[in-house]
């Protein structure tokens, strides 16, 4: 993968390497919840790989199977992925049941950058940007909407949701984790 810091967010190439990695493990960290689409599960696992390949500096040694129903990284970090196409409009999203059982320090959104929202591939060179993260207390605060699916019809669940522009940014994060 290749990293790039241009406008703000940190970014990440997502390699072919990481798409057939995060196939092959989707079967294993496939949760039961309601799904926007057929590829969450593929863009989550992505996400946890781009998020590792910046904050480590390499990305194979995470195993998201292994995280499965725990927090993401470190007992403290929960990465949340969306893929659309970028905006600063966008909202970083934690699923009310999923905010009361899993309780991370501080949530990370990433968003794979696709070309249309409605887009249902995954392709070698997307960016994965690092959009920003919020704290647990400023999510537990955030006020609550069913922002339906991708399809346009109502999710069925309530999501926590702050906007990406109020999101602190990532590379506080890697002070903030070297503090604590």
């Amino acid at each position: 993968m290749k990293l790039d810091s241009m406008q703000g967010s940190p970014r990440v190439r997502i390699s072919q390497q990481v798409i057939d990695v995060a196939f092959s493990k989707q079967v294993t960290a496939r949760v039961h919840r309601t799904q926007a689409s057929k590829l969450d599960v593929i863009y989550g696992l992505i996400g946890e790989y781009c998020f590792a390949e910046w904050f480590f500096g390499e990305w194979t040694t995470h195993s998201n199977v292994d995280t499965r129903g725990r927090i993401d990284f470190l007992d403290v970090i929960e990465i949340k992925t969306s893929a659309f196409p970028f905006s600063s409009a966008l909202n970083l999203l934690v699923r009310e049941d999923y905010a009361r059982v899993r309780r991370p320090k501080v949530y990370v959104q990433t968003i794979i950058n696709t070309p249309k929202a409605q887009y249902s591939e995954v392709e070698e060179g997307l960016e994965c940007i690092l959009a920003g993260f919020a704290f647990r207390d400023e999510v537990d605060r955030a006020p609550l909407k069913d922002f339906g699916a991708k399809q346009g019809y109502k999710g069925g669940y309530q999501c926590r949701f702050i906007k990406i522009s109020d999101l602190h940014p990532v590379d506080d994060l890697r002070t903030l984790i070297q503090l604590s």
